[in-house]
């Protein structure tokens, strides 16, 4: 009879730390590209001019917007203790920069044609946080 286990246990989540001045500095209306400024480690102004770029009908810049904001949100989780793989809860207030950027790298990708991004893209999203790909979606 085979047993089949995983002898590594379940990987932990990963939370990011939270980070209140630029989520304060967004939510008083202080425009995105001035927190990223002064932030630029912060995922979420990067996610946010991403989107205002998509939302204005220029694909490229939200890419490259998205591209900056999921990179800094690697380096963060990396930080974090996150080896590659593993949940990222959207639960987690500080999570969602770093998963809404992932969520707009792939929908830039997917609007420029490159599709093998999109669905690598994608994919991550729903593996790290499938409510974050459903909420996002």
């Amino acid at each position: 009879m085979a047993i089949h286990q995983n002898l590594l246990g379940d990987v932990p989540p990963t939370h990011l730390p939270e980070e209140p001045e630029p989520r304060e500095l967004l939510a008083s209306g202080t425009p995105a590209t001035e927190v990223a400024a002064k932030f630029p480690a912060s995922s979420l102004p990067w996610a946010l001019l991403a989107d205002e770029s998509f939302e204005a009908g220029d694909p490229v810049a939200s890419y490259a917007y998205a591209r900056t904001g999921y990179h800094r949100g690697l380096d963060a989780l990396r930080r974090n203790g996150w080896k590659g793989h593993g949940p990222v809860p959207w639960e987690h207030e500080p999570n969602r920069g770093f998963l809404r950027a992932l969520h707009a790298l792939a929908r830039a990708a997917q609007a420029i044609g490159e599709t093998e991004e999109y669905e690598r893209c994608s994919d991550f999203l729903r593996d790290s946080s499938p409510t974050a790909a459903q909420t996002l979606g």
